[in-house]
């Protein structure tokens, strides 16, 4: 299974929180959005770690994926944790794991697709 991992942006904890259960209640999640009060590699391998097991994901690839992203994309990592930064103590940077099939299909519904 191949898996994608992307910074989305930062947001008020309480406004991720609400967003996390809404998610919950109303649709069955295609992908985990992740919250980190810190822009570190480190911060999201935990936060991952610490996610149910969802569809006989793979947690190993999840973490090389991870791991890829944080090696091969380092403006975009100084970018989100400036702007994390700048945001204050009171929000999170909050990012996207899912598998690619998935996260298609996420979109499909979303622009009302069917493929």
């Amino acid at each position: 299974m191949n898996y994608t991992f992307e910074i989305l942006g930062v947001s008020p904890i309480l406004y991720f929180f609400n967003h996390q259960q809404e998610i919950i209640q109303t649709a069955p999640q295609r992908a985990e959005y992740l919250g980190s009060p810190k822009c570190t590699l480190d911060a999201f391998l935990e936060s991952v770690e610490m996610v149910p097991p969802k569809r006989g994901w793979n947690l190993e690839e999840i973490l090389d994926t991870m791991v890829d992203f944080w090696l091969n994309n380092s403006d975009n990592i100084q970018y989100w944790n400036k702007r994390l930064k700048d945001a204050g103590k009171e929000n999170l940077l909050v990012a996207r794991v899912a598998d690619l099939k998935a996260l298609r299909a996420e979109f499909d519904s979303l622009l009302g697709q069917n493929f």
